[in-house]
């Protein structure tokens, strides 16, 4: 969903450099997959596309945080998060 973002925080050998993947466009979504030793970090259309794809050495990975987008604050989401919050 448009607003999702992904921080990834590397050890580049003595400082750290904090990148950032972001879900730009509506109906966008941003997908994390950990395999053989590396994080891949990919901005998705709705169909599954890849549109961008950042990869790094599992080894060098210090942080990987997401951030969903607040769901609550949609159009037309006034009684499905009211009825989510109860079912909390």
């Amino acid at each position: 969903m448009k607003g999702d973002r992904v921080e990834i925080v590397i050890d580049a050998g003595g400082a750290t450099r904090t990148y950032e993947v972001t879900a730009s466009r509506a109906g966008r979504r941003v997908e994390v997959v950990t395999r053989r030793g590396v994080v891949e970090v990919t901005e998705l259309t709705r169909g599954g596309t890849p549109v961008r794809t950042a990869r790094f050495m599992s080894s060098r990975v210090l942080a990987l945080v997401e951030h969903p987008a607040d769901r609550r604050h949609r159009a037309g989401a006034g009684k499905a998060a009211a009825s989510e919050e109860w079912a909390e």
